[in-house]
């Protein structure tokens, strides 16, 4: 089992920071703080990400009824993991993790406590292997029926959107018609503040994460039927009933459609 590296910061680390998870260290804390020392908004982009992929969820459960998950670039297990949304509102729901970092596969028991009626599987591999991911997820879920692809922020850590949009394009492939696709991912065009935070971060050495414009996070979904309102900012999509203010747009985009 590959080490775990603790005098680095991690992305998957830090994300898990700022929403409030345990799974971090040091390095990773004074990672955040420098961050959030720059731009505070990035605990409510972090948090308002993880909102958005639980109302996906549940529209995916109790609106198309779909029962299948392949939820790739999974992260540290925190509140909401897919599997807890999706079996709370139907227990028989199927759901494959995969993600290749092995602090993420070292608590990964969290993401298997599966409700009995379901079914849980962690996949340690990595998103550039599409093929394998398909093959993999195979063992799980049955691919001749309608699946949902998750992609919730990771699509930014590839280089080059040609190769995002490859890589999407190539799960798609092996997912049959009546499947459905949810990203969200950072953007630019919303909040210069965030550009700026993200870009110096970049700099720093760490793995990089690339703010894409809105345009080419709607590029994922071409071809798709995309689910109302479409792409937007992810605290716009279908905000939950009885919010107390009117959501406000962040530089975090995001949307779910349907593959014909």
């Amino acid at each position: 089992m590959t080490e775990i590296d603790t005098s680095v910061p991690h992305s998957a680390r830090i994300w898990n920071y700022w929403l409030g998870g345990k799974d971090n260290y040091p390095v990773d804390e004074a990672a955040g703080d420098a961050y959030t020392a720059v731009f505070p908004g990035i605990v409510t982009i972090a948090r308002s990400s993880r909102a958005f992929l639980g109302r996906s969820i549940g529209h995916l459960v109790e609106e198309a009824g779909v029962r299948q998950f392949l939820d790739v670039g999974t992260g540290l297990p925190t509140v909401d993991n897919t599997h807890e949304v999706a079996q709370r509102l139907a227990p028989e729901s199927r759901i494959v993790y995969v993600d290749n970092d092995p602090l993420v596969l070292a608590h990964a028991r969290a993401l298997l406590t599966s409700a009995p009626e379901g079914v849980t599987a962690y996949e340690d591999l990595n998103l550039y292997e599409p093929d394998g991911i398909l093959a993999a997820a195979g063992r799980t879920l049955d691919l001749t029926r309608p699946t949902a692809l998750i992609l919730s922020g990771i699509l930014g850590h590839v280089d080059g959107y040609d190769r995002a949009r490859d890589l999407v394009r190539a799960l798609l492939d092996g997912l049959p018609a009546g499947s459905y696709l949810c990203v969200n991912d950072g953007s630019r065009g919303t909040d210069p503040a965030y550009e700026q935070a993200q870009d110096a971060y970049n700099e720093t050495g760490a793995v990089p994460y690339f703010l894409r414009p809105v345009e080419q996070i709607e590029g994922y979904f071409e071809g798709l039927e995309l689910v109302e309102p479409g792409v937007v900012s992810v605290p716009l999509w279908r905000p939950a009933p009885g919010t107390a203010a009117p959501p406000h747009p962040i530089g975090q985009h995001g949307g779910l459609a349907r593959k014909p």
